[in-house]
């Protein structure tokens, strides 16, 4: 998990929250009005990567990725990859961690 928080402060969370936009076109007449919402790409931060700010929403992706299954976050291409990975691997680290101590115990 420390691997995946690390990987997403530097690679996959974006350095804003990509904002949205309305344009359209209002008819001089009146009538109906038509408006399309675009929403810019993540993009990464070209400095600052590591602070607490962004220590707290990796945690917070890596923990619901593992635990709830959805994120909720926008992220960057690399960040929607390492958040998939870590679907995959986290839980089967987590499920031998828990072999591993009950062989300790059973001995």
């Amino acid at each position: 998990m420390l691997v995946t928080i690390v990987l997403l402060m530097g690679l996959g969370l974006p350095k804003d929250a990509p904002k949205q936009a309305a344009t359209g076109t209002v008819p001089a007449g009146g009538g109906k009005v038509t408006f399309e919402i675009d929403e810019a790409d993540p993009q990464n931060p070209t400095r600052e990567r590591f602070t607490g700010e962004r220590f707290d929403k990796a945690l917070n992706v890596t923990l619901n990725s593992v635990v709830f299954r959805s994120a909720d976050q926008d992220l960057t291409t690399s960040g929607t990859y390492i958040e998939m990975a870590s679907r995959v691997t986290e839980p089967i680290l987590l499920g031998l961690a828990v072999l591993a101590v009950r062989n300790r115990v059973k001995r």
